[in-house]
């Protein structure tokens, strides 16, 4: 092998220990490759057995189901092989399943190159390189020793020629006690032991220099071309490795290929009409449904016109011409919708770039959902009118329908249509947000559409006649209560009489009780049997009468736990006047309990109506978080505006 130009012998003199534990770092790192692609084979062994097992199972399902991919659940036309094989999606799959158990066992083969051909190879490198690591190293440990051996001798003879040299200077002292020849002996002793020290310092230097400069790079040098040739003997195994792995990958590609062309030859609109052609059978509308009368009670198929189902149809008729009205537009709109989308799907279905339509297609679904949603709830109301409108003939009642909103009720409420309690905080009731009438949401289309559009005021015709005289549809009457301005607060979640104001006008009448009433808000007033109280305001269709007792005391009772006591008029303590004064006619209800802190504060429980006080610094003016206000007793103070809710 070419000796290199960056030699380790000229670049890294004395250096072998770090070079050979470089050689070591490669011959590891050749361990962990071929522990990589042995491990790697079991893998695609494992994927391939996986893999395998995978196809079986489809194929299974593929046999078994395979007809109703094609032509369906129950055909009229049985499913032969032909019609498998003209299905261009059934082709399209069998082709899939069949790439995949080819490519089960082209993985199989694949293991078994990267075994013979990489596995054993990198072995075979490891076991030869490893082989040569240790005999340059049992030889650089030799020719170390050689050189240690000789310095070790330079350093005996040194040693040997400091005592001859003690020994002649020991002689020269005692030339007294010995003989002249002796002390000649031991001198020249001393001349040989200094000749063979420098003799042997001049040997360990040149073998010094010898070690170093020839015999160390030499070695290392032969180390960095074991080095390089286990390098390439690696990349080279490599290179085998990564042409087995393309070789492999090309035959997937050529899979994948028969696939992708597998796929463009898919054609929906082919398999659809073989499926049409197995799946022709004979088909009619079912015919119409038609008024059945009840076994026990024999009655026509004419829509009854009397009076109270008229005005249930009447008002019927009028909330299905309202909706169709709301309808049609976003109907239209919705088309709009949908024809963008569909427009949109289209462009990108011809358009060459891949992108995800998932986003359109859900909005184009939804949007198609919702046009069949509006367009059957349009074919509903079509078919109410159209029927209702033949049946009323052109009577289609009032032109002043009541304005319905739904609405709790806290306390008992009267419906003005049947006459039975309204009751529960589940929206059990309606309230005309014009008159104020409250009824059953079962009662709303059974009231005539005779809204006086006046709050308190409600007006109404008899229209339910015989056969069920004792049932009236609703009461004519009119409120007693002045059309004054009033300006009492009205919660939407709560039934309290319309028409309740602390100011109000009061009139003369007098009831007495005649059972105990405990009131259970702070608006209501406890009453016991045969008191006589003062009526404030009369019963304006909730059911609930405004009275005063003889402390002054104000609040609701019950209309049926009163009768007329005759018209004289009882002492009673008057509203405050400065409340009456500076009330501004804005009410706030509760929505906590509060306990005042100080004197000029206001305690409130929750539910509490107070009304605000007026003046540029009283009310909401008062202060930033505090409001001022008056409770039901006339009481004026101060409270937390986070504690309260416009009424």
């Amino acid at each position: 092998m070419q000796r290199q130009t960056d030699s380790y012998g000229q670049l890294l003199p004395d250096q072998v220990d770090r070079i050979s534990s470089l050689f070591d770092a490669h011959l590891g790192l050749l361990a962990d490759v071929r522990e990589l692609y042995r491990d790697r084979a079991v893998l695609e062994r494992e994927y391939a057995a996986k893999l395998k097992q995978l196809v079986k199972k489809a194929n299974e399902k593929k046999n078994k189901n395979g007809s109703s991919l094609v032509v369906g659940d129950n055909p009229t036309k049985a499913c032969t092989e032909s019609m498998n094989q003209q299905n261009t999606l059934n082709h399209a799959y069998s082709e899939i399943l069949s790439s995949m158990s080819n490519s089960a066992q082209d993985h199989i083969n694949l293991a078994e190159a990267l075994s013979s051909q990489v596995t054993e190879s990198l072995k075979a490198i490891e076991r030869r390189n490893d082989d040569h690591g240790k005999k340059q190293m049992q030889f650089y440990h030799t020719i170390l020793a050689g050189r240690d051996k000789i310095y070790a001798e330079r350093i005996k003879t040194k040693q040997k020629y400091d005592a001859d040299c003690i020994e002649v200077e020991a002689l020269r002292q005692k030339q007294a006690e010995r003989s002249a020849r002796q002390s000649d002996l031991q001198k020249i002793e001393m001349l040989n032991s200094k000749n063979v020290y420098i003799i042997s310092t001049a040997i360990a230097n040149g073998v010094k220099t010898k070690f170093y400069t020839e015999d160390l790079p030499s070695f290392e040098d032969s180390f960095q071309e074991l080095q390089t040739r286990l390098v390439m003997d690696f990349v080279g195994v490599m290179t085998e490795a990564q042409n087995i792995q393309l070789s492999h990958q090309d035959i997937l590609k050529d899979r994948l290929a028969t696939i992708s062309v597998a796929l463009t030859e898919v054609r929906p609109d082919k398999d659809q009409a073989l499926f049409v052609e197995c799946n022709i059978r004979p088909f009619s509308l079912p015919d119409n449904w038609v008024f059945e009368p009840c076994s026990i009670h024999y009655d026509t198929a004419d829509i009854c016109i009397d009076p109270a189902p008229k005005v249930f149809l009447q008002n019927k008729l009028a909330r299905s011409r309202a909706k169709l009205t709301e309808l049609n537009p976003a109907l239209e709109r919705k088309r709009a919708d949908a024809k963008k989308y569909r427009v949109m799907l289209e462009a990108r279905a011809t358009s060459s770039t891949s992108k995800d339509m998932g986003d359109t297609v859900n909005s184009y679904l939804d949007t198609a959902h919702e046009v069949t949603a509006l367009s059957t709830s349009i074919c509903v109301l079509n078919s109410e009118i159209n029927i209702i409108a033949d049946a009323l003939g052109g009577d289609e009642g009032g032109s002043s329908p009541h304005v319905f909103k739904s609405s709790a009720f806290s306390i008992p409420t009267t419906c003005g249509y049947c006459k039975v309690s309204i009751w529960g905080l589940s929206k059990q009731g309606k309230t005309c947000k014009s008159c104020g009438l409250s009824v059953h949401s079962k009662c709303e289309l059974n009231v005539p559409a005779e809204c006086t559009n006046v709050h308190g005021n409600y007006k109404a015709a008899e229209v339910l006649q015989s056969p069920s005289p004792a049932v009236s549809i609703l009461e004519r009457r009119s409120s007693s209560i002045s059309t004054r301005s009033r300006k009492t607060p009205m919660s939407s979640s709560s039934s309290l009489p319309h028409n309740i104001s602390p100011h109000a006008e009061e009139t003369s009448r007098l009831a007495r009780a005649i059972f105990d009433f405990a009131a259970s808000s702070s608006f209501e007033l406890d009453v016991t049997e045969g008191t006589v109280v003062h009526v404030l305001e009369e019963d304006d269709g909730s059911g609930w009468v405004k009275v005063a007792n003889s402390d002054g005391k104000k609040g609701l009772v019950p209309a049926t736990y009163l009768e007329d006591a005759g018209g004289g008029s009882l002492k009673k303590s008057k509203p405050s006047q400065q409340h009456s004064q500076q009330g501004s006619g804005i009410y706030v209800r509760a929505l906590y309990d509060y306990q005042a802190q100080e004197s000029g504060e206001l305690t409130i429980s929750e539910g509490d109506l107070v009304e605000l006080s007026s003046g540029t610094n009283g009310g909401q003016n008062y202060a930033d978080g505090w409001w001022e206000g008056f409770s039901s007793d006339g009481k004026k103070g101060i409270f937390p505006s986070n504690y309260v809710d416009l009424a």
